[in-house]
């Protein structure tokens, strides 16, 4: 029979209480947004400059009982670089070029390393970054951690593609590297994988060889949706870089329209001066719009523009003028070619105070003409047009959490209000159900409002169960966490 202890003596027991949850100082508070501006939250956000101060704060989250999210430089769209109540770990001090290698076009780097920087820091070797963005301030850690891409998808994939190997810190501190041949499966899953698996501390990345700071680059109008994409057929697979404006507006037979601009590199001898057009200082956007207007102010004369109204006005103007200077083909430096959203810095305040929203989905080439000719029809029907659309071309990959497809995707801006955010959300919801039944995919990086059934119908079940067992082994007690994290696949 098992000794049984005096009743007296149990009472008397002390125990060891569990320890005290370290407290974080107020100090860190602050507002985190989405790029956006639609969602915002409380965070305690550390800098850390070093992967020993990296590892420290991974320690007092622990002590905290707080879950880590990162952050680059913020240009995700929603809620993906946000970790709201928790702590926000901003990378954009650790932002060292490690080596360089102009001979081979191979860079080692920290993630917080900006493209700005990065193409300034390469580019008079004769080297491009090989997958540019919208903006040139995104950072490559967020840019790998969500596997972006640039308007050249179908050609040059998504930025993993490009990525020789990274060095990951684990939930633990641990440090592992990997590259298609070292813990592959991490290096499949952690580009792409939204900051969930670790920490990018350095990535090596190949750059593009270049023989001009030049693009040649095509423009032309196209009349309706299907001549827009009648245009991408005929001249994708000759073009470097191609991207699409829809005019969203549009009705009846010219539903769909917009213009289409197409680009390409210089082949080795076409530029009779490439010394000069490699040149920084002819790459750079000015600070004045004409040599006049300030950019930084630009924004201001947008917001009388950002109603429905304003909406129509712009769209006919912008495609008139296509329309009117015909068939262009013209040389344009490189960053003037990509880095558009650069051009009007802060022009998401002309929106308003309720910010925007992205919605873009990835449709397969059979299905897209379809579908987005639905999409485009609903928000008209439910009045909700959207500001800013962008067509583009894809290519499938390999990365488990892949949003590609060998199509198409649409990029839709919608701005947000008072009046209209619940409206926006059961529209998305209507929005989804046409991108399933046409097999298509999402984009977490531009995500806002995706639900956990909508993720598992074009994920599937088992891909999911492959990342969560990933996610167990590399970080098992769930310390990194994001809003985006919690929304799609909950803790």
């Amino acid at each position: 029979m098992a000794d049984v202890k005096p009743a007296s003596t149990t009472r008397g027991t002390r125990r060891t209480p569990p320890p005290e949850k370290a407290v974080l100082s107020t100090a860190y508070l602050e507002e985190v947004a989405s790029w956006g501006g639609a969602n915002s939250g409380v965070s305690y956000v550390y800098r850390p400059s070093t992967v020993e101060s990296l590892h420290e704060v991974l320690i007092m989250a622990r002590r905290s009982g707080r879950t880590v999210g990162l952050r680059g430089g913020g240009n995700s769209y929603g809620d993906a670089a946000m970790n709201s109540e928790n702590i926000v770990v901003d990378l954009r001090r650790m932002n060292r070029i490690l080596d360089w290698n102009p001979r081979t076009g191979v860079v080692r780097l920290e993630p917080g390393v900006t493209l700005a920087q990065l193409w300034q820091y390469v580019l008079e070797d004769g080297w491009w970054p090989p997958i540019a963005t919208g903006t040139s301030f995104t950072t490559m850690g967020g840019s790998a951690a969500m596997n972006v891409h640039g308007k050249n998808a179908y050609k040059a994939g998504p930025i993993g593609d490009h990525i020789l190997d990274f060095d990951l810190m684990l939930a633990s501190g641990e440090a592992i590297t990997c590259s298609r041949e070292e813990n592959s499966d991490v290096f499949f899953a952690a580009i792409g994988g939204f900051g969930m698996l670790g920490i990018f501390t350095s990535l090596t990345m190949q750059m593009k060889r270049i023989y001009s700071g030049l693009l040649d680059v095509h423009s032309e109008s196209r009349g309706d949706l299907a001549a827009m994409f009648s245009y991408f057929q005929e001249y994708t697979a000759d073009s470097d870089y191609i991207v699409g404006w829809i005019d969203s507006i549009a009705r009846g037979d010219h539903t769909g329209r917009g213009d289409v601009h197409r680009a390409n590199y210089l082949p080795e001898g076409a530029d009779p001066n490439p010394a000069q057009t490699l040149r920084l200082d002819n790459q750079h956007l000015g600070p004045n719009l004409f040599g006049l207007v300030p950019r930084s102010i630009i924004w201001l004369f947008m917001r009388p523009m950002m109603s429905d109204l304003g909406l129509r006005f712009v769209n006919e103007g912008k495609y008139l003028a296509g329309g009117l200077s015909g068939k262009k083909r013209y040389r344009q430096p490189h960053v003037q070619f990509h880095f558009l959203l650069d051009y009007v810095p802060e022009f998401k305040k002309a929106y308003g105070p309720g910010g925007l929203i992205q919605y873009q989905p990835f449709i397969p080439k059979e299905n897209a003409y379809d579908a987005f000719s639905e999409i485009l029809e609903l928000c008209r029907q439910r009045g909700l047009p959207n500001y800013l659309t962008v067509l583009k071309r894809h290519r499938p990959d390999d990365f488990l959490m892949s949003y590609a497809v060998d199509g198409y995707s649409m990029a839709m801006d919608f701005r947000v209000t008072a009046d209209n955010r619940q409206r926006l959300v059961w529209l998305t919801r209507e929005l989804d159900e046409i991108v399933l039944r046409a097999g298509g995919r999402f984009y977490f990086a531009k995500d806002s409002t995706l639900r956990p059934e909508t993720a598992k119908a074009y994920l599937g079940a088992d891909r999911i169960a492959r990342f969560n067992e990933l996610k167990h082994r590399c970080d098992p007690d769930g310390l990194l966490e994001t809003d985006l994290w919690r929304r799609v696949f909950g803790r």
